[in-house]
Order: structure tokens, then C-alpha cells, then sequence
């Protein structure tokens, strides 16, 4: 690379990228520029490491950007294959592919439109490497794993006050006011020409400042329909603690959309939970998924939803036409920031989202979680935490 316009080079890399359609933005360009000058490469895997952990940021482009490198620099060979067993590769000179194991029809991965999220598999067994963020009490560790209609109301308060102790971290949005800070990372102009009167009109001291960060609104909608009848008393617990601890908008929904979000800020969780069970007139009946939502968005509570984290909490099983909740899930998608899909029947063996509401669903949703016990709902709360990471990496 010596003697090489590194920015010349990565623009016209990209660029063979994009003709190949890999969606390729400037903050890439810029990444796989800043990784060449950092450490430019002295061999044909630094360079094909650097470029590809710059530009690549899907699984599904690889294979074209493996055949763009491999069009562009002959040899590729030491790249994408294992060194022999007992012949140790030189550092640095062999590497290799990544691989990842396609599911069959079984598990769903066999399906075409299995690709946003990964499904997981069995209760204790996803790869996902969220954590609950919070240890329960001996008396309690026993019956988190339980299932929901396993347990008495007395079970079900103490577990959904493990839930609102374990909802600390929180997501955030960055907003459009700023705060002086010592070590800031942009300047205010105005209030260091007004500091500098005190030292001859000489900035001595630049005023740092940076911007002001705002909770994210969290969205909750569950389905109380008669298929959800065993899940609805416990998502009622997880839409208190939400409400209590991230000021949530919670709504319920089987025929028709029903706003809780007053209701379940009760002090006491008792008169909580009945006053939001008397409240839902139409629970443990039939199922509009696309509808509710539709509702929601024509609503004067809409704008509740534009930028937020929405969560949906059901099984999937909807008397809509999948093409009206694929059409609905487009539109919460432009205005949500992240999408979660709870479904209580996604911890079963074998599962896969056969339904054809659920199937329309998935690819506008950026988590598949299960939802059938406490210690996965507290999972759910922890990937709310995980997003906020993810969005704070974004903006």
C-alpha cells in the first residue's frame, strides 16, 4: 500500500461493493480508511480483514464480497480455507471462513422468510447472550421457570416486583439540547467569546458541551385474546413494571385496542391488575392483530410510537389476512426505533413460525424472544437494555 491514496482506494473498493449490492454508507468508506492508515496492511489477510470488518456488515454479504476481493486480488486462497492438521499457519497469513450452520425446516431456519430475527430454540438454550439483570431470592429462584398458569396471585406479585427491581438500565435518545461538560465533544462558541471577556478577549477556555440524552419511549402492546389466556395476568406484571419504572404506554388488545397505561401506575399492585382485568372488555375472545395496530397508528397516541422501542407481546395467531399485518408492521417499522416480538410458544422444542401472521411479522422485527416464564420476561426487559446499546452505537 505504499505510495497508495488510501481514501482513492477505499472509495473505489466501496464502489465495486455497491455495483454488487452491497448497501456500502460514507461512515464505512470512512471506518475502512481509518483502519488503513491506523494499520495499513502488509499482506493480502490484513487487507482482506480490514475491508471486510469495515464494510461488511450483514451475514448474507459475505459471498459477494468474497467473489468482489477474490475478482480484484488473485490470491485468495490462504483467506477462505483451514490450514492442514499439523502444519501450523504462519501468524497473521492464514484465517478461516466463517461459518454458520443453516436450519432446517424443523427450527425454521429452512424458511425464506427466516432471516430477521435469528428463532430461538428451546427455554435455556438460546446462544443469545443476554443476562437477566438480577439474581432472584432463594424462595423465588424455583418458580421463575414455572409456568405461568402454575402459579398463584401471591407468586405473581412477588415475581412482577423482581420485575420492576430488574428494569435499571435503561434506554436512552439523544436529544436536541445541549449541557456544558468538562470534556465534551463539541464547542459552544457563544459561551466561550462570553468567558473569554475575563482574560483580554483571549479564549483561555473552550466551553464543552454535549447533548442531552432523553429515556426512549418503551410501547408494550399484549394480546389477551383466549389463545393468551395463561400469559395475560403475568404481561399484565411486566407492563405495571414498565410503566412504573420507564414511564411505558401500555396498551391490551384481542378485538379491539385498550390503553392501560394509567390504569397499571396504581401504587398497589393488587388494585392494579384488577382494575386493568375489569378495564379489557373484550379479553379471552378472538384476535386482530393487523387491525390494533392499524388502530394504534391512526390514534392520537401514534406519535407515542415514532422513535420508540415497541414491544409485542403474542402468539401470533391472528383472524387478519397476513398481507394487512405484513402492511402495518411496514409502517410501525419506518416510525419504530426497535421492534421486539415476545411469543410464549418460542421457548418450545422445534419451534418455528409457521403462523402466517407470525411469518408475516418477522422480517420487520429485530428480536424473536420467548415469553412463557418470568426469567424470560426479565430477558426481554434485559434486551430492551442491549437495544439501547445498539441505538447509542447508531446515532
Amino acid at each position: 500500500m505504499r505510495g497508495v491514496d488510501r481514501a482513492s482506494f477505499a472509495v473505489a473498493f466501496a464502489g465495486r461493493l455497491r455495483s454488487g449490492g452491497v448497501g456500502i454508507g460514507l461512515t464505512a468508506v470512512e471506518d475502512f480508511t481509518r483502519a488503513l492508515d491506523a494499520s495499513p496492511p502488509t499482506s493480502l489477510p490484513g487487507l482482506y480483514w480490514a475491508a471486510r470488518l469495515s464494510l461488511v456488515r450483514r451475514y448474507e454479504d459475505l459471498a459477494v464480497f468474497d467473489a468482489v476481493f477474490g475478482h480484484l486480488f488473485a490470491d485468495l486462497g490462504p483467506l477462505t480455507h483451514k490450514p492442514s492438521k499439523g502444519a501450523p499457519a504462519a501468524s497473521g497469513e492464514a484465517y478461516t471462513a466463517v461459518h454458520r450452520e443453516t436450519g432446517g425446516a424443523e427450527d425454521g431456519g429452512g424458511l425464506p422468510w427466516a432471516t430477521l430475527p435469528p428463532v430461538v430454540g428451546a427455554a435455556g438454550e438460546s446462544d443469545s447472550p443476554l443476562t437477566v439483570p438480577e439474581r432472584l431470592p432463594s424462595e423465588l429462584e424455583g418458580l421463575a421457570d414455572q409456568p405461568f398458569d402454575a402459579l398463584d396471585p401471591r407468586e405473581l406479585d412477588l415475581l412482577g416486583e423482581w420485575l420492576r427491581r430488574a428494569a435499571v438500565d435503561w434506554p436512552t435518545r439523544r436529544s436536541r439540547r445541549y449541557t456544558m461538560k468538562k470534556a465534551g465533544h463539541r464547542t459552544a462558541l457563544r459561551q466561550t467569546i462570553a468567558r473569554s471577556r475575563r482574560t483580554g478577549w483571549e479564549p483561555i477556555r473552550l466551553v464543552r458541551t454535549n447533548p442531552v440524552r432523553k429515556p426512549r419511549r418503551v410501547v408494550l402492546l399484549c394480546d389477551v385474546s383466549q389463545s393468551m389466556r395463561a400469559q395475560a395476568s403475568a404481561y399484565f406484571h411486566l407492563m405495571r413494571a414498565l410503566a412504573l419504572v420507564a414511564d411505558a404506554e401500555l396498551f391490551a388488545f384481542a378485538t379491539r385496542l385498550t390503553r392501560l397505561t394509567t390504569v397499571l401506575r396504581h401504587k398497589s399492585t393488587a388494585v392494579a391488575i384488577d382494575q386493568a382485568t375489569e378495564t379489557v372488555e373484550d379479553r379471552f375472545g378472538g384476535t386482530r392483530i393487523a387491525a390494533n395496530l392499524r388502530a394504534l397508528l391512526a390514534s392520537h397516541h401514534a406519535d407515542s410510537v415514532r422513535g420508540a422501542i415497541v414491544i409485542i407481546g403474542s402468539d401470533g395467531w391472528d383472524t387478519d389476512p397476513p398481507e394487512d399485518l405484513a402492511a402495518v408492521m411496514a409502517r410501525l417499522r419506518r416510525r419504530a426505533a426497535r421492534i421486539i416480538w415476545m411469543n410464549p410458544r418460542a421457548a418450545a422444542p422445534g419451534f418455528a413460525p409457521r403462523v402466517g401472521a407470525m411469518a408475516a411479522a418477522l422480517p420487520f422485527c429485530d428480536a424473536l424472544l420467548p415469553a412463557d416464564t418470568f426469567r424470560s420476561l426479565a430477558a426481554v426487559i434485559a434486551a430492551i437494555s442491549a437495544d439501547a446499546l445498539a441505538l447509542r452505537r447508531e446515532h
